[in-house]
C-alpha cells in the first residue's frame, strides 16, 4: 500500500555549497509538508549502515566517505504520491541528463556530488525515516 510519505537528505556538498534555503525551497514550493527535519552528520558507522545495500558495489567506499564527510539536513516530506512526485522534483542521479526545474540540474555538481538523495520506495522511505528520526521527531 502506497504512502504519502518520502525521506529526503540534503547531502555534504548541497550543505557545505549553501543550497540548503533553495532546496527546501523548492520542496515547499512542490507542495511538500516538511514533518521531521534536523541538521545532523552522519559517521563513518552510521554511513556504512544506511547504504549497507551497495556494500558489494564499487562506489561503495567512496560514497560511505563522501556522505560522512560533513553535516547533512535529513527531512521526512508528505505529500498524495510523495514517493514518485519527489523522485520527479529531484531528477536523474548525473545531473547532466536531469530535466530542467529540477534540484540536481539547478544544485548538483556530478553523479557522486548530486546534491540530494530521495528515497526510491515507500519500503524504503519508512526504514530510511526511521533511521534518522525517532517517532516522537515525526509530526
Amino acid at each position: 500500500m502506497a504512502t504519502n510519505r518520502t525521506f529526503t537528505m540534503i547531502k555534504p556538498d548541497g550543505v557545505e555549497n549553501g543550497h540548503i534555503g533553495g532546496i527546501l525551497n523548492m520542496i515547499t514550493e512542490a507542495g511538500f509538508r516538511i514533518v521531521s527535519m534536523k541538521l545532523t552528520q552522519l559517521t563513518v558507522a552510521d554511513a556504512q549502515k544506511f547504504y549497507e545495500v551497495h556494500a558489494a558495489r564499487p562506489f561503495y567506499g567512496e560514497l560511505v566517505e563522501f556522505m560522512s564527510r560533513g553535516p547533512i539536513v535529513a527531512a521526512i516530506l508528505e505529500k498524495e504520491n510523495a514517493i514518485e512526485d519527489f523522485r520527479t522534483l529531484i531528477g536523474a542521479t548525473n545531473p547532466a541528463e536531469a530535466a530542467e526545474g529540477t534540484i540536481r540540474k539547478k544544485y548538483a555538481k556530478s553523479i557522486g556530488e548530486n546534491a540530494v538523495h530521495g528515497s526510491d520506495s515507500d519500503e524504503n522511505a519508512a526504514i530510511e525515516g526511521a533511521f534518522h528520526f525517532a517517532g516522537r521527531e515525526q509530526f
